[in-house]
């Protein structure tokens, strides 16, 4: 992926079939670093090496890469956590491993995981109505797939609550946590990284299994 303050070279007419994924790649190192509302489609285009009216024959607005970064990131979060899930029996050990998954999507995925889920992409819902509500339909999804794992372990009768949604919420809101630190702070005088996440994701686990 290319970055922030290196620009590319300015692709000659009629080249580019990787350009919309070029694009992409400009919009999501700028956001990672900036904020969506910080980026103009004119960085975006010049990081990209096109001219802006260029972009706008692959995106009619910023919101619309804002919302292609989204879509795409939890894509990658379900597709993790449905192979987690696959022949998954239902033990402590397990457990870990499964929310293993989202700790380690956002450490390999930082710019990705920025988008979807630490940056603020306006107020009242704009965001979501300008793009067809595109964004929370996929974070839908993800929490809905993280929600059948939880529901194993509630089968066997392994889960402190009897809630579904509220014992997958509290796990989502207890990793988001530690990811969003450790990407925003990482000048923060942690503890040895591996350390950190085994422990914060076995007490996790102490809270919401018997």
């Amino acid at each position: 992926m290319k970055t922030p303050t290196t620009r590319s070279p300015r692709k000659a007419k009629g080249q580019g079939g990787e350009r919309r994924e070029e694009i992409l790649d400009a919009a999501l190192a700028l956001f990672g670093e900036k904020g969506v509302h910080a980026v103009s489609t004119r960085q975006i285009a010049e990081l990209a090496g096109i001219s802006q009216p260029a972009l706008y024959a692959y995106f009619a607005t910023k919101d619309d890469m804002a919302a292609e970064l989204c879509v795409r990131a939890f894509a990658i979060l379900v597709e993790r956590m449905c192979a987690a899930r696959a022949d998954h029996a239902p033990t402590p050990a397990n457990f870990e491993r499964a929310l293993r998954v989202y700790v380690d999507f956002g450490m390999e995925h930082p710019n990705a995981y920025r988008v979807a889920f630490m940056i603020e992409k306006g107020q009242n819902g704009e965001f979501l109505d300008k793009t067809n509500n595109r964004p929370m339909i996929a974070g839908k999804e993800a929490f809905a797939m993280f929600c059948q794992i939880v529901a194993g372990y509630r089968a066997a009768g392994m889960t402190v609550l009897d809630d579904i949604t509220i014992t997958t919420q509290t796990l989502w809101a207890g990793l988001h946590g530690l990811v969003s630190l450790l990407i925003a702070r990482p000048e923060f005088p942690w503890v040895e990284r591996e350390t950190l996440i085994a422990a914060h994701i076995a007490m996790l686990r102490r809270g919401a299994l018997k």
